[in-house]
């Protein structure tokens, strides 16, 4: 499962926080407020009782009293339903409706002994308040109070309370994305340097800041990649010198192999065999140092012009003595692209190249379009490039690890350090994967390649 980024998680921080101090505040507020109500309506209700069971006693306190009548002379309202409990028999205003079923059994003998009892029950599935008055000792009357309007109210007020809560969490979520989107700035523009200069643009910098708390950053930053293209320059400078320095006592050598070739048949067998290997490793540590001068020299501005790819890539086959027709231009590409022409020939040179000494030879010389990007694929038919190397084939700190996986072993990780570097250059990108059907199909991406 992706994870999800500092922004989105500040945010929803941000949110989950707000929700739950709205959440807490609406329930904290629901409570008083229906505490306050229903003590309020319980209140209300008990001083009814009290008044009506005073008229239903002035009423019973005759010779013959009319018990239906003295309680159809009550003012109740339409809320309020009152019973009365004398003997063994209920009486009520109207039929009974189950009014004394709801009166609970423990209730009715607290009021039997004389004392006055509140509880709230549900009467046909509503809401009641039951205050229970004993008027004799074998007398008790009792009022049923509806609570169905308050229960309504109540249920308004959860549910405005509820959209509050998600409104206020809506806040909170959109105020923390406001919120990080302001104070992320600085990383972004971090991010954005980082970006520039691992696509080899290191005169990118982070601008200077008022705020104090990231001024800081910026010139630690800033100092950071002075000090990063320096070391790279000086080292870039060196491996320049060196290879130069070493140009001329590489030619001498490769003077002095060339008069040893010409004398091979006046050798003896052995000496013979000796002076060729000597003129392979001379001719393998020319092309190294030439690599090493391209590779110098790759921090130079990409210039850009129009640029006949397909005849850079029949011209790099024509030299090594392969078919043109390995060139392989998709349906629809322009042969025309838009890119750095010294750059892009080494790209191909050194991928046929590769193929040549670990690959078997290359089987195809693939260009293509996707959108807006230029696309180089060199396959080959050799034993391919495992799983585990494609990641590390390209850094040119781990020649031995990716020459010594494939066939040769003599070292392939510098040239195709190069690719890299140019690609980048491009702010393109190198990778390698498998050929279908067998071998290794190295492919580069150059952005913008194509007008």
């Amino acid at each position: 499962m992706r994870r999800l980024g500092l922004r989105a998680r500040v945010s929803a921080g941000f949110a989950v926080g707000a929700l739950l101090l709205s959440a807490s505040m609406a329930l904290v507020s629901y409570e008083l407020t229906r505490r306050s109500l229903l003590d309020e309506r319980e209140r209300t209700a008990v001083r009814a009782a009290y008044f009506d069971a005073a008229v239903v006693r002035t009423g019973l306190d005759t010779e013959e009293p009319d018990v239906v009548e003295v309680l159809r002379s009550l003012d109740t309202g339409g809320n309020r339903r009152p019973l009365l409990h004398c003997g063994d028999d209920w009486y009520a205003r109207t039929a009974d409706a189950g009014l004394t079923a709801a009166i609970p059994a423990d209730l009715q003998q607290l009021v039997q002994t004389g004392k006055p009892a509140v509880q709230r029950v549900r009467v046909n599935g509503q809401p009641t308040l039951l205050v229970g008055l004993p008027l004799a000792p074998s007398t008790s009357y009792y009022e049923l109070t509806s609570l169905r309007e308050l229960d309504q109210t109540l249920r308004v007020l959860a549910l405005a309370l509820t959209a509050v809560a998600i409104v206020v969490a809506g806040s909170g979520a959109a105020l923390g994305w406001y919120a990080t989107r302001h104070s992320l700035r600085p990383l972004t523009a971090v991010a954005d340097a980082a970006q520039e200069i691992a696509a080899g643009n290191f005169s990118a910098r982070l601008a200077a800041t008022t705020d104090p708390d990231l001024t800081r950053l910026s010139t630690s930053f800033n100092h950071m990649v002075d000090q990063l293209s320096q070391r790279i320059a000086r080292d870039r400078r060196f491996a320049a010198d060196v290879s130069h320095e070493l140009r001329s006592p590489l030619q001498t050598l490769s003077a002095a192999a060339s008069v040893l070739a010409r004398r091979r048949e006046h050798l003896d067998e052995r000496t013979a065999t000796a002076a060729g290997l000597v003129a392979d490793e001379i001719t393998r540590f020319q092309q190294l140092v030439n690599d090493l001068i391209q590779l110098a020299r790759s921090d130079q501005p990409v210039d850009r012009a129009p640029v006949d790819v397909a005849a850079l890539a029949r011209r790099a086959c024509h030299a090594r003595g392969l078919a043109d027709t390995l060139v392989r231009t998709d349906r629809g590409a322009a042969p025309t692209w838009l890119v750095d022409e010294r750059r892009v020939e080494q790209i191909l040179a050194n991928l046929v190249d590769n193929a040549l000494r670990h690959g078997g030879g290359p089987v195809a010389v693939r260009l293509s379009r996707r959108g807006g990007t230029g696309v180089i694929e060199v396959e080959d038919g050799g034993p391919g490039v495992p799983p585990g190397d494609r990641d590390i084939i390209f850094d040119r700190f781990v020649r031995g690890r990716a020459a010594h996986s494939r066939a040769g072993g003599d070292g392939t990780g510098l040239g195709l350090a190069i690719v890299a570097e140019h690609a980048a250059a491009h702010r393109g990108r190198a990778s390698a994967g498998a050929r279908p059907g067998g071998g290794a199909r190295f492919r580069v991406e150059l952005p913008g390649a194509l007008p």
